[in-house]
């Protein structure tokens, strides 16, 4: 078993698609089932045995700390860690995705998970086991892929039969799938970043997934439960509906 690794959340996002509820409550603290949708990350997260925690912020990122604090006092789990990067309160504005991990890698190890706080999973098992077997392997990242929603039609990656995620040409009419935000990362792959992002610079995580996709670095799997990105009022109200 390998040792457990710290997971990185990212929740510095505007939310603008979201408002007006995003006007005063920070996106990953919308919520879903009774629970803010970082919420069932953290004890997702923890049931794991994942308890160091990074959060990056910008947009109302003291709503979220001052929530997270909170929730380690009630939830059960007073061993979970809070690390925060508070690109907001740093730059004025957020970092977009590689760029916010760049200045939050002297947080995190030399391998971690990552995903986004809003998206809504409540199926998924962040285990030990897949720790392992990508640190065993030699892969910069591994992605948890699924179907592609009624959103994104045409999908983010494709997959090959062993495993290797393929960043397609336009027109390749291989099959797409939607990158669901979940992923395990070695620090490597944003070693074209500064170490820190002291900076400020705003990097899409995207071309540096393709890059290495084009190098055979990055591995991926399907992920078949339920998933939903959390990104309009419609979504939100849907996954509230009573059952």
């Amino acid at each position: 078993m390998s040792p457990p690794i710290p997971a990185m959340i990212l929740a510095a996002g505007r939310g603008e698609r979201m408002r007006p509820l995003t006007d005063t409550c920070p996106k990953p603290l919308l919520q879903v089932a009774g629970k803010a949708l970082i919420d069932w990350h953290v004890l997702a997260l923890a049931r794991g045995g994942f308890h160091e925690l990074v959060v990056n912020t910008a947009w109302l990122g003291e709503k979220i700390s001052n929530h997270l604090g909170l929730l380690r006092t009630t939830s059960g789990h007073e061993q979970l860690s809070f690390f925060y990067s508070h690109e907001g309160d740093d730059f004025g504005y957020a970092l977009e995705t590689a760029g916010g991990i760049a200045r939050a890698l002297p947080l995190l190890g030399d391998v971690f998970w990552l995903l986004a706080a809003d998206v809504f999973v409540p199926g998924f098992e962040f285990s030990p086991q897949a720790v392992s077997r990508f640190m065993a392997g030699d892969k910069l990242a591994h992605l948890w892929l699924v179907p592609n929603p009624p959103h994104n039609p045409r999908g983010d990656f494709g997959l090959d039969a062993d495993g290797q995620a393929l960043n397609l040409p336009a027109g390749d009419a291989a099959p797409r799938y939607t990158y669901s935000t979940i992923g395990l990362y070695r620090r490597e792959l944003f070693d074209s970043l500064p170490f820190g992002n002291s900076q400020g610079l705003a990097v899409a995580l995207a071309p540096l997934l393709r890059a290495a996709m084009d190098r055979q670095q990055v591995s991926a799997e399907i992920y078949a439960g339920a998933w939903t990105d959390v990104g309009t009022p419609a979504r939100l109200a849907e996954l509230n509906q009573p059952t």
